[in-house]
């Protein structure tokens, strides 16, 4: 069964755009760290994925600003999966202000599984089925009163 993961970060003075807040393309870039820190956590990091041949590529991003993020800020990155089937699996993520318990973005990837040598889609191994699995039904991942942190900052 997978897990919600979440990983802390502060703001740094790289993430600040020309207006004087994170720039929008690096919460996708968060997107992927915490994506990654999560399957590398589930045992199926890159590594895994030279080793079995397959891997799981990002098709199609879903994303929606809510707030600004300001430099020194702590934010944590949450994410989960919460759908999957041969081909694709559905991954939610959440990034949170604790300061002031504001939610700042919102998104969704859908991810695809490939044979690595031809780019080709391929249906997911067992190795891949049983490590992303959808989060329990009676989780709620937007209760940021659990932590689920596992790794500090990126």
């Amino acid at each position: 069964m997978s897990t919600i993961f979440d990983l802390n970060i502060q703001v740094l003075p790289e993430h600040i755009d020309l207006l004087g807040h994170v720039n929008n393309v690096l919460y996708v870039q968060w997107m992927q760290d915490v994506a990654t820190a999560h399957i590398e956590q589930l045992g199926l990091g890159l590594a895994r994925y030279l080793q079995l041949k397959h891997a799981m590529v990002a098709v199609e991003h879903h994303v929606q600003y809510r707030k600004a993020a300001f430099e020194g800020e702590d934010i944590i990155l949450r994410t989960w999966l919460d759908d999957l089937n041969t081909l694709y699996s559905f991954r939610q993520y959440v990034f949170y202000r604790p300061k002031d318990q504001s939610i700042l973005f919102v998104g969704q990837t859908k991810w695809a599984c490939i044979e690595i040598e031809s780019g080709r889609p391929k249906r997911m191994s067992p190795s891949f089925t049983q490590a992303y699995q959808p989060i329990a039904t009676d989780i709620n991942p937007m209760d940021f009163s659990i932590s689920y942190a596992v790794a500090e900052a990126l």
